[in-house]
């Protein structure tokens, strides 16, 4: 049965989503418009209209409804596997059953950790800028090198 009503409801959404429904929609209440004269706007004639879109509103929210839980479910078990196979901390699997205080409290603990990997990450990019800069600068008096002429000469002797 629920296999079923799955199909069905996958079937409805995909149909009802399409601009060939939509069209469809569209010139039913256009011919439900142009006919008001011919029953003179009577009373009959309005409630076909409000009868028959509250019946498909009716129906049609139930069927959203269960296309969204499915589609919610297979995406926090996605979502699940992910944190599972990966170096994320298990407790994030199934927090969409936590209250709304305790997936605040959660959040907030997100923020200050993000907020602390952001600093650590600024500081190594200043350390890495600052090291870059350091290599970039001209050789000191302290540390002398040999001229370019003596480095020449001194390859010119090995080669021989």
């Amino acid at each position: 049965m629920d296999k079923l009503f799955a199909r069905f409801a996958n079937a409805t959404a995909k149909a009802t989503g399409s601009p060939v429904a939509f069209l469809l929609c569209v010139a039913a209440v256009l011919l439900w418009a142009i006919s008001g004269p011919v029953f003179k706007f009577s009373e009959t004639w309005q409630l076909v209209i409000n009868t028959g879109t509250t019946i498909v509103t009716f129906l049609m929210v139930f069927l959203i409804q269960n296309t969204q839980n499915r589609d919610g479910v297979a995406l926090q078990t996605k979502l699940d596997e992910l944190i599972r196979a990966s170096d994320a901390m298990d407790e994030f699997m199934g927090i969409e059953k936590l209250t709304d205080k305790e997936l605040e409290a959660l959040h907030a603990r997100c923020q200050r950790d993000a907020e602390r990997s952001a600093k650590i990450a600024a500081r190594a990019h200043a350390e890495r800028t600052s090291r870059q800069k350091t290599k970039s600068k001209p050789r000191s008096a302290k540390s002398p090198s040999k001229s370019s002429a003596e480095s020449r000469s001194g390859a010119k002797a090995k080669r021989s």
